[in-house]
């Protein structure tokens, strides 16, 4: 693994997104300013903020959880996109280009948790198939 979390392809594209979110949310309605508008920015900041925790973790096992937690958080941020776009608070175009953005991470998110998969596995410390 690379020496910094800030080496990290995905944390970078983490960051990218969560700029990215708060970038769309500022036109959001004001009264969602503590509703969706908070939410959206929570979830988008808590992807980097895991893939760097678990970069700071000594175990792979430690390691693959955060980034799972950071895969969770993606996940809750695309619904939530979902919803604005609904809500007609994301014009379609900006929806489409987050939720390929959020596509793109999620990839990433999964290559680097299989990998650690596979490295558990290979130590026999996988779950038994």
């Amino acid at each position: 693994m690379s020496a910094s979390y800030r080496d990290l392809r995905v944390w970078q594209q983490g960051i990218a997104l969560v700029l990215a979110i708060y970038k769309h949310t500022r036109a959001f309605s004001r009264e969602e300013l503590y509703g969706l508008t908070s939410q959206m920015r929570r979830a988008a900041v808590s992807i980097p903020s895991n893939i760097a925790e678990g970069k700071g973790r000594s175990s792979d096992r430690d390691r693959r959880l955060f980034f799972c937690h950071a895969r969770a958080s993606l996940l809750e941020l695309e619904t939530q996109m979902l919803i604005a776009k609904d809500l007609q608070f994301l014009p379609g175009p900006e929806a489409a280009e987050l939720i390929e953005s959020s596509g793109q991470l999620g990839r990433m998110l999964n290559s680097l948790i299989e990998s650690l998969q596979q490295v558990a596995r290979s130590k026999g410390s996988g779950s038994a198939a």
